[in-house]
């Protein structure tokens, strides 16, 4: 088999506190997105190994839901992955092709979200509320138990992260899964959780890596000693997930894929609108859920959009992740060939003029002209997107909400005010105005879904209550029947005295 420049270091796992080589080989080869070099087969935990961390997660979660000190203890793991963190996101980038100027900033989000998570925990988790007699009732947040996590390739060291602090801030032990394309980042953070917990006598069974496909994921999901699912994916390994929640009664949390809107308002300023328009097609490569979908334009500026766009993507320098280089190939040869099939199956006019490497996993964004609406409902996931025309604001909402997606929604246009009302009638769980970063627009918003987009709430405060369910405790004194020894005291008002 031929190797690319640098060979995958070894797959692991990490099963009750200990490390071993994965046993399984998957029929993935691995690549070198950069060369399109084969790397060596994916691997996959074995089904012994698999049982034995089901087995050590539901030992663990009693002890590890009692522990106070969760909090000092996420701290700790966050500065053991400082050292780490300059690996992590290299690693991120030759997996996925991402260029290394992109992934830098991710990777805030790998310790920012063990701090931030400690941080909620030390606000508490139990609410008191006051009857009208003044007694005190209890509304505390409790672990639902061992808890999955299922992270996709794109970003995955920083969605491991923010997955697996705020269940282990919950309570929850962990079990955490990353996509077999991209696993290399998340075993080098998974080393500093696992180092970070030991060092403190936590269990093994606490915290656990585990390897492999979508059949791993579908094992480790339908398993009742999971207590709760938290998935980043695709719509179809989504509603495999949440099928197999639903036949459990276990709870889940989807964020899926979306087909994103931008809608250019007719003052908008071309330069500014393309700049966003290029920016949502080509950040993570194209791969990322709340990339550009559809270009919607006002049909008295698309071509002046147009133009502008084609003159910023040519101007893209395409290159290895880890150069100087604006945009990096994608993932794996199949993930290309997928995107440009989809591509090539919406017919139209290409416009595609950024010069890209002929070896590796290039592919040339791309927006395209002339597609009839309802051939471009579909998430392609990759730097692709279609253009669409409008003449009235209505019929650009309409445009934007015509798709079963809902995920995020983006409006141009220098009247802020009524760019914000178009942004209001928008289907989609968050929507910026004259933005176009990876960023929320707050750190404690919501991302919230609709449709076909996922399921449930993420955020800094949602993710970690989806790892709790609720408990209330109080003293009633009251009954809602009377008892016979009620009546008859009642009755007689001598009932009870001594004799």
């Amino acid at each position: 088999m031929t190797r690319g420049a640098g060979a995958a270091r070894p797959q692991r796992d990490l099963v009750d506190g200990e490390w071993a080589r994965c046993a399984g080989e998957l029929d993935l080869v691995l690549e070198d997105p950069a060369t399109g070099l084969a790397l060596g087969p994916a691997a996959a935990t074995g089904e012994d190994r698999t049982e034995r961390a089901l087995a050590a997660a539901e030992a663990a979660a009693g002890d590890w839901a009692a522990r106070g000190d969760r909090a000092d203890l996420l701290d700790e793991i966050a500065d053991a992955l400082e050292p780490v963190l300059a690996d992590i996101v290299r690693l991120e980038a030759t997996a996925t092709g991402v260029p290394l100027r992109q992934t830098l900033p991710l990777g805030m989000i790998v310790t920012g979200s063990f701090r931030l998570a400690a941080a909620q925990l030390r606000d508490g988790t139990t609410e008191v509320l006051r009857r009208e007699d003044g007694r005190a009732v209890q509304v505390r947040r409790l672990p639902w138990g061992p808890a999955l996590c299922l992270v996709p390739w794109n970003a995955p060291a920083p969605m491991a992260a923010h997955k697996a602090a705020n269940a282990l801030a919950a309570g929850c032990p962990v079990v955490l899964k990353p996509s077999e394309y991209a696993p290399h980042g998340t075993q080098v953070l998974a080393e500093a959780v696992a180092g970070a917990l030991a060092a403190h006598g936590v269990p093994g069974g606490v915290f656990q890596l585990v390897h492999g496909d979508g059949t791993a994921g579908a094992r480790l999901t339908g398993d009742p000693r999971i207590r709760a699912v938290s998935f980043t994916g695709g719509a179809a390994g989504g509603a495999s997930v949440a099928a197999a929640c639903a036949a459990g009664l276990k709870p889940v949390q989807l964020e899926l894929g979306g087909n994103n809107p931008l809608i250019v308002m007719p003052d908008a300023d071309p330069g500014r609108a393309a700049r966003a328009a290029v920016d949502l097609l080509t950040t993570l490569n194209g791969q990322w859920c709340r990339g550009l979908g559809r270009l919607i334009l006002p049909a008295e500026i698309q071509d002046a959009v147009l133009d502008e766009v084609a003159r910023r993507l040519e101007a893209l320098r395409a290159g290895p992740p880890l150069d100087d280089s604006d945009l990096g190939p994608l993932v794996h040869s199949r993930h290309r060939a997928l995107v440009e099939g989809r591509r090539d199956a919406l017919g139209g006019r290409v416009i595609a003029p950024t010069k890209v490497p002929a070896e590796g996993n290039y592919l040339a964004p791309a927006l395209v002209t002339g597609v009839d609406p309802a051939r471009a409902t579909e998430e392609i996931f990759g730097p692709v997107a279609t253009v669409h025309p409008y003449a009235t604001l209505d019929e650009a909402v309409a445009l934007a909400n015509g798709t079963g997606y809902g995920l995020e929604g983006y409006v141009a246009g220098t009247d802020e005010d009524a760019a914000l009302a178009v942004a209001g009638r928008i289907r989609a769980g968050e929507v910026k105005v004259n933005g176009s970063s990876v960023m929320s627009l707050h750190l404690f918003a919501p991302r919230p879904a609709w449709g076909a987009s996922g399921l449930g709430e993420e955020g800094t405060a949602e993710t970690f209550r989806f790892f709790t369910n609720p408990q209330v405790v109080g003293v009633e004194n009251a009954y809602a029947l009377h008892s016979r020894d009620d009546l008859h005291s009642a009755d007689d008002p001598h009932a009870g005295d001594d004799a």
